[in-house]
């Protein structure tokens, strides 16, 4: 059954007015059994809202009144009120598959849900999409969608998915573009399967069948010291190479018949090949910002754009590479309200204002914060320097901010200056939380967490000063 429960009543809120307690569970609004929050927040945006509610194992109703579009005040226990729709299929470049074990339970859970595409951005491959699933994308308009393609050859696709659907599954892409429905597509690369001549093929699937995607994002695979699978490695410079040579090939073809370029590399492969990043402009707006592409211009933008005292906060990157497990499973959903940002650690001694500040990183990230110290520091008013951490949690080629664990950061910081600032992108935190269950307050030195936008970084740069 559909139940959600309250977990926190906002104080002053139209929910709290009316009665609605912690604990209750909510059963439905105004008449209907809700799935999702998708269709709670449809309902609860009325004027009128009649809430069926079950409080220690009575059921009650309670009707409150507000204005139109005000939220309720409510902090749901999880985004899905029914069953997170979970993943059939079995990749073998599935990060997934390649975490340590012990990790909390939640972490390996593999969803192929439309409504976690919907709310968080997840891809999802559309094997388990059904017509009442495209009848309510598009009644509701639930748009954009992020569609996992892999490959257009039904053959090679079915045998990335591993899942005889992966052959037939595109169709209901095909269906979503033609209903006006908005639309990225991500191929995840793997060396010697689906790039090269097979990576060609896809992109020319895609200009024959799919000409409306919104944009597809090529991306490379994340192999872990974990991996068990012998076919899964990692790019090689001439490999990365290869692939921004075949994208930049195929957005002078896209240009030529679609007039934009629709298909980007991410960042990452420019970082493998040692090739500078494209301007801006050509990411035509970064809609794939979150997965990885046009992110390192955006944030370099944001911070010259802040040191010329005119700064662009974005809305920032989700906190952290697990965020939807932490939104979909019971840690809780906020419906509505800006997200706090994790406060640093207590002073573990006095740091002067001067102190040099030291950006705690992970190995990709470093590369794309080094050339930005000179003018960093010039604000800051003393040195700042970026201290990359390896990810030896995880190892394999994982060298993302995202990923950076507590674990891995208390060896590094163990090692470093007790009198320097650090700074802490928020990106590595899902609420509070590392991917190992650490926290930022069992970290050896004092960490300053900040927003994961250029403008922040500026921010608390100047705070210093």
């Amino acid at each position: 059954m559909s139940v959600a429960r309250v977990l926190t009543v906002a104080p002053g809120s139209p929910a709290e007015a009316a009665g609605v307690l912690t604990g209750d569970q909510l059963v439905a609004l105004n008449g209907e059994v809700v799935r999702d929050v998708i269709r709670y927040q449809q309902q609860a945006d009325e004027r009128v809202v009649e809430l069926e509610l079950r409080r220690g194992g009575l059921e009650t109703t309670i009707t409150l009144r507000k204005r139109a579009g005000a939220p309720l005040g409510l902090e749901l226990d999880s985004a899905v009120f029914d069953r997170v729709r979970t993943c059939d299929n079995h990749c073998p470049f599935c990060f997934i598959h390649q975490l340590p074990a012990g990790m909390r339970k939640s972490l390996s859970l593999k969803d192929d849900d439309y409504r976690l595409s919907f709310l968080y951005g997840n891809f999802t491959t559309l094997t388990r999409f059904t017509e009442a699933d495209l009848e309510r994308v598009l009644t509701e308009r639930l748009s954009p969608l992020y569609v996992s393609i892999h490959a257009t050859d039904p053959h090679l696709r079915a045998r990335l998915l591993r899942n005889r659907r992966g052959a037939t599954s595109l169709r209901w892409l095909d269906a979503l573009l033609t209903a006006g429905i908005e639309v990225h597509g991500q191929v995840v690369c793997c060396p010697g399967v689906n790039d090269g001549p097979a990576l060609d093929d896809t992109l020319l699937g895609v200009l024959d069948r799919f000409p409306t995607i919104a944009t597809v994002g090529v991306v490379p695979l994340g192999v872990s010291a974990f991996n068990r699978e012998p076919d899964m490695r990692r790019h090689h410079r001439s490999e990365a190479s290869a692939v921004l040579d075949t994208v930049a090939r195929w957005q002078e073809r896209f240009c030529a018949a679609l007039g934009r370029r629709l298909v980007f590399a991410s960042d990452e492969y420019f970082l493998l090949a040692r090739r500078p990043f494209p301007e801006l402009d050509e990411y035509e707006g970064c809609p794939q910002h979150e997965n990885g592409i046009g992110m390192a211009r955006t944030f370099e933008a944001e911070v010259r754009a802040a040191l010329r005292g005119h700064p662009v906060r974005g809305e920032g990157t989700r906190e952290g590479f697990f965020a939807w497990v932490d939104a979909a499973r019971p840690d809780g959903y906020r419906v509505s309200g800006d997200r706090a940002v994790t406060p640093a650690t207590p002073p573990l001694g006095e740091v002067a204002h001067d102190a040099p500040v030291s950006i705690l990183s992970g190995e990709l990230g470093a590369e794309v914060l080094t050339p930005l110290l000179p003018a960093l520091s010039e604000r800051a008013g003393a040195a700042v320097r970026v201290v990359a951490v390896p990810n030896r949690f995880f190892g394999g080629n994982i060298g993302v901010t995202g990923l950076l664990t507590g674990r891995d950061l208390s060896d590094v910081l163990a090692g470093e200056p007790a009198h320097h600032r650090y700074l802490l992108a928020d990106v590595a935190l899902s609420r509070g939380h590392f991917l190992d269950g650490e926290t930022v307050a069992a970290l050896p030195r004092r960490v300053e967490v900040v927003r994961t936008d250029g403008a922040s970084l500026v921010a608390s740069l100047a705070r210093a000063a």
